[in-house]
């Protein structure tokens, strides 16, 4: 005769084991800790502290001018009006300065992201004598103050004839000595079987740089191209030095000569600093992704 054995309780196994096959894995909910809770307060009163002096220009800007030096001060208008922008934009030229802008950075940014990676390929992928020394230099360039550069960079300006033009402001910018490490680290941790396998079948160096470095390295390469886009937007020492022809300023640059003319007239004064801050914003929000990604990639967090 068999006796049946009583059926035994057994603990949910949380392995996965016992699991339909096919079924996707339980999600398990991260507890909440002291320590994340503290670092999302902390984190969120950074961004309120990093938010307010945006929203107060923002407001000041919307407001009549009586309403910006009333006491008590209001954070919003009690009468919405866009009089301070038409003021700005139909006193100056904003939209050719914005043009500048645009096409100062952008150009600067390719140029940038061209030299500054093939530069790190050579360093990072090719052995040569004397790399290392040039590699050192090119380190030690980040250390040096861009304002110890003003004065030979102008007389060059002036003897190449590229005062109050495009090329005059740009071609300083482009080299790039950070941009360069940041490329040299990301370029090193690239595995070095796909170039000899490249080796192998014929592909020249130019060829393995353009088809096969540059689309592994698009996280880094976008990273560069925002940081170096911002950089060139807010630069003002540089455009203001080599421009006086308001037709060839940048907005940083026509924006300041013009404040003067503005006066104590608040609104105005904020409405321009939100027409030169609204084109990073919405580079920020779209590609805050790609910045934190090229950041990770690099040998900026620490890895």
């Amino acid at each position: 005769m068999t006796v049946d054995a009583a059926p035994v309780d057994r603990p949910a196994d949380d392995s996965g084991l016992d699991r339909t096959p096919g079924a996707a894995p339980p999600r398990r909910r991260r507890p909440f800790r002291p320590g994340m809770i503290a670092l999302f307060l902390v984190t969120a009163a950074l961004a309120v502290l990093w938010l307010m002096p945006l929203a107060w220009a923002l407001f000041t800007s919307l407001k009549p001018e009586g309403e910006t030096t009333a006491i008590p001060l209001r954070w919003l208008p009690t009468e919405w009006t866009l009089a301070a922008y038409r003021a700005v934009i139909g006193g100056s030229d904003v939209g050719l300065w914005m043009f500048n802008s645009i096409f100062t950075a952008t150009v600067t940014t390719v140029l940038v992201v061209l030299v500054s990676s093939m530069a790190a390929y050579g360093f990072a992928r090719t052995t040569f004598p004397g790399r290392r020394l040039l590699l050192a230099l090119t380190v030690m360039g980040i250390m040096v103050p861009p304002q110890v550069l003003i004065v030979p960079l102008f007389a060059e300006m002036v003897a190449l004839g590229l005062v109050d033009t495009y090329w005059g402001v740009i071609l300083p910018q482009v080299v790039a000595p950070a941009m360069v490490f940041i490329m040299v680290k990301f370029f090193q941790g690239l595995p070095h079987e796909l170039e000899e396998a490249a080796h192998m079948d014929g592909a020249s160096r130019w060829r393995i740089y353009w088809q096969i470095i540059l689309p592994l390295s698009r996280p880094v390469l976008a990273a560069v191209s925002i940081f170096t886009f911002i950089s060139t937007w807010n630069n003002f020492l540089w455009p203001f030095i080599v421009t006086t022809d308001p037709n060839a300023m940048t907005l940083p640059v026509g924006l300041i000569a013009v404040e003067g003319g503005f006066g104590l007239r608040y609104a105005e004064i904020m409405a321009a600093s939100v027409i030169a801050a609204l084109p990073l914003l919405i580079i920020f929000v779209l590609f805050q992704r790609q910045v934190v990604r090229g950041v990770a990639h690099t040998g900026l967090s620490g890895q």
